[in-house]
Parts: C-alpha cells; sequence; structure tokens
C-alpha cells in the first residue's frame, strides 16, 4: 500500500526483467522507493552508488536529490547503464548523474583521490558480493561522518544462514555481516527486507 509509482520507473524495470537475471539483479520498486526516502531523511546532496546495471535504483536515488546534487555510479561495462541513460533524461535527472566505467574498486580510489575523504553523504552499494568488504572499506572514506551506506542483498537469498552454502559470494556475504556487527565505527541494523537490506551509519 505505500508504492508509489510512475510510468518512467515502471518501464525502465519492465525493460530490465526482460534481460537475463534482470528481475534478479534490480531492486524492487518498493526498495527504490526506501533509497529516495533514504536520501531525503539524510538531506543527501552527494551520492555514490556501486553497481548500476541499468539505472534503475540510479534513477530512484536521483529523483531524491536536490537540483544540483551529485550521484556518482560505478559499473564495470557501460553495456547495462546505457539503457537507463533514456530514463534519467525522461525524469529529468540525467544532469545529476555522472557514470563512472571500470572497476569498481579502482574507481572508488580514483574518488578519494580526486574529492578526499568525506565527500558523499550516501552510499549504495549493490555490486559483486565476493568484493563487497573492499567496496564497504572505501565507501566508508568517501563517507561523511554520520553519512549513511545502504547495502544490498545481504540476507543473499536466505542461503547467509544455510550452513551447507559454500560458494564464494555466500560465504563472502557472511563475513560481511559478520564484519559489519562488530564494526565500531558505525551503527548498523539488517532490514529483512527484498533480498535483505543493511543501514550503516557512520559514527561522528
Amino acid at each position: 500500500m505505500s508504492l508509489r509509482d510512475d510510468e518512467i520507473a515502471r518501464e525502465l524495470r519492465e525493460l530490465t526483467d526482460e534481460l537475463p537475471m534482470g528481475r534478479a539483479q534490480r531492486v524492487m520498486p518498493e526498495e527504490g522507493q526506501l533509497l529516495g526516502l533514504l536520501a531525503r531523511l539524510t538531506g543527501a546532496r552527494t551520492i555514490l552508488e556501486v553497481g548500476t546495471f541499468t539505472g534503475y535504483s540510479t534513477l530512484c536515488l536521483a529523483r531524491a536529490l536536490p537540483a544540483d546534487g551529485h550521484l556518482v555510479t560505478c559499473d564495470i561495462t557501460s553495456r547495462w547503464p546505457d539503457i537507463g541513460v533514456e530514463y534519467w533524461k525522461r525524469a529529468g535527472v540525467a544532469d545529476r548523474i555522472e557514470v563512472r566505467i571500470g572497476d569498481a574498486a579502482e574507481t572508488l580510489a580514483e574518488l578519494l583521490t580526486e574529492r578526499g575523504a568525506s565527500a558523499f553523504d550516501l552510499a549504495f552499494l549493490d555490486a559483486d558480493k565476493a568484493n563487497y568488504r573492499t567496496y564497504y572499506e572505501k565507501c566508508l572514506a568517501l563517507l561523511r561522518p554520520g553519512g549513511l551506506i545502504v547495502v544490498d542483498n545481504t540476507l543473499f537469498f536466505g542461503r547467509v544462514v544455510d550452513p551447507a552454502a559454500l560458494d564464494p559470494e555466500t560465504v563472502a556475504i557472511r563475513e560481511f555481516n559478520s564484519a559489519l556487527r562488530d564494526d565500531d565505527r558505525v551503527d548498523v541494523s539488517l532490514l529483512p527486507m527484498a533480498d535483505g537490506i543493511t543501514l550503516v551509519r557512520k559514527r561522528l
């Protein structure tokens, strides 16, 4: 009953769902709406996204920015983000979005050099799971004190609670969750919504 959908977001979502693994890789619309709400709650003017795919979550976050806000989104290939550009333009937010293509760890290191620490108000992490801890540490350095990191897929299809699930991605998420729980630099809460959404607030 809370979802406020619109034609542009719905069309991009439906197009994404037609791609191989598209439905599994995009965020659900309620999560997209939550991302926008969190961006507004934190007063975010600068947002960092690790993992663009077709840019559905990018659209949801960019819409929550003020007119002079800026979002940097990172992906390993331009193949999928290029799909989202038309929809960003139709929504009137394309000028707020900067796409960085390449290895995410390298891109984040470049951003730290270019912009320095505490350059972003909010980060959304939704990329390859094996490198979550690497991306998290770099995002934390780029995040201002009091800023928020939103981490997707932290329940990973429920496999994190299955002791028989020993594939590299599941193990990586399991270890990442444990590390977050014990990280005294942040406040943390794992929401049992969608595929698991963890909210991480960088302490002052």
